[in-house]
């Protein structure tokens, strides 16, 4: 398509949109002159579903009416609660519904996985990830091979970009798997990296893992509800995602996990073991001797966090409403398309201002990741004074995500204007 800037062509757009009308399913936030915000953050915090109040008040109307019941009887019995969400889940990141399981939050998941599939030996204990990973991904590592008794300097192996690039060749991440061999035990790797906006080539990287006795795993946090997600075909041996940036399902929200089918009856692969995860012919048995349920569903440690799901439930259902993954990545790729069109449109040297996001649909979601140069600060607060949400990231990246289930051509069209007359004022 040739992009046009004008607030007419935006418009023509979103005429023709057919998920135009899923932006009113939600609570857009107030601007500074009142009107509503251009949310560009949903990398971040996923907006406010409206039939989210709903959903929550059935769970509080089954409390207040059923109390102990409500766990065995009522319009969605808690007992089973989570296993309503697994089919919708299993769609969002290309799994089995066996494979699949609500619970918990990413960083307490990243933990259970990573005891069972970080295994290190004296020989063979290295975990390979890309360099800068988000926070909680590089402590929870740090602290996974300490537990093992080895130093992080040694068993983590940092991956970064060539001199003079921003983002991770795939090439280069196959070369270090290779190099590392019969020393690698885990790959972990974000499916999207939350800084520079970049999707790995997780198939491939998976291969290449498998290949020399490594598991391969992934923190999809920036990747699930955002991109498509193929993670049984792909063999990838485990992930986890929150659900609360592009599933919106609300901020501490729950968190999803994906354990590959052919763990599924594995019952003797370690990990640590809670009430909920046990064999639930039994679990009322209360006996010794814990008998993992199959799945996914067996790393569970206790029963549900109901009112969190009950959000995330009707979050996955605008989801399922608009047509899966493949209806929002169609929007997705087109609104970025736009907001980069705008943005390169200025014509900014590289010293001020570049675009650190891989142009590639394939290699990218809806995030755009501006590095800028100069005044990158005072740039922020011109978006923020403008009605513009986005999001800063020490020490110089704005990071712009149009989100295909809220966000309109307009309002790329806005923003792209936005940076215009910031780009004016500052020569």
């Amino acid at each position: 398509m040739t992009f046009q800037p004008t607030p007419d062509f935006a418009a023509s757009l979103d005429a023709q949109d057919p998920l135009r009308n899923f932006r009113s399913r939600f609570h857009i936030p107030p601007g500074p002159n009142g009107g509503e915000s251009i949310y560009l953050c949903g990398n971040s915090l996923g907006l406010l579903p409206k039939a989210a109040r709903a959903a929550v008040e059935q769970e509080f109307e089954a409390w207040e009416q059923r109390a102990v019941e409500g766990h065995f009887h009522g319009t969605s019995p808690w007992m089973h609660y989570h296993e309503t969400l697994a089919p919708a889940t299993a769609r969002v990141v290309g799994a089995k519904p066996l494979e699949v399981v609500v619970m918990n939050n990413l960083t307490t998941n990243l933990h259970l996985l990573l005891l069972s599939f970080y295994r290190p030996t004296a020989t063979r204990y290295k975990v390979l990830m890309e360099g800068g990973a988000f926070p909680s991904d590089q402590y929870a590592l740090e602290s996974q091979v300490k537990l093992h008794g080895f130093a992080p300097d040694d068993a983590i192996v940092e991956l970064v970009p060539r001199s003079g690039e921003h983002t991770l060749r795939t090439e280069d991440i196959e070369a270090k798997i290779q190099e590392l061999g019969d020393s690698l035990a885990t790959v972990l790797l974000g499916g999207i990296n939350y800084y520079t906006g970049q999707v790995f080539d997780m198939q491939t990287i998976t291969k290449a893992g498998h290949a020399v006795g490594a598991t391969v795993g992934f923190d999809l946090a920036h990747a699930a509800g955002n991109i498509e997600l193929h993670l049984h075909d792909w063999d990838v041996d485990f992930a986890c995602w929150c659900t609360y940036k592009y599933l919106n399902s609300g901020p501490g929200g729950t968190s999803g996990v994906f354990v590959h089918e052919r763990f599924a009856y594995q019952f003797d692969l370690p990990r640590l073991a809670g009430w909920w995860g046990h064999d639930p012919a039994e679990r009322f048995q209360m006996k010794k001797g814990f008998k993992p349920m199959p799945g996914a569903a067996g790393w569970q440690l206790s029963n549900g966090q109901i009112f969190p799901m009950a959000i995330h439930r009707a979050a996955l259902a605008l989801v399922e409403e608009a047509g899966g993954m493949s209806a929002l990545r169609r929007k997705s790729e087109q609104l970025t398309a736009y907001l980069e069109f705008l943005i390169r449109r200025l014509q900014l040297p590289a010293e001020r201002l570049e675009i650190i996001t891989p142009s590639e649909p394939a290699a990218r979601g809806c995030q755009l990741s501006l590095l800028v140069h100069q005044n990158g600060r005072q740039l922020f607060d011109h978006l923020a004074a403008a009605g513009i949400v986005a999001d800063w990231r020490e020490p110089n990246v704005i990071r712009l995500a149009p989100v295909p289930l809220y966000n309109s051509y307009q309002d790329v069209q806005r923003a792209g204007e936005v940076l215009a007359q910031w780009a004016t004022k500052a020569e």
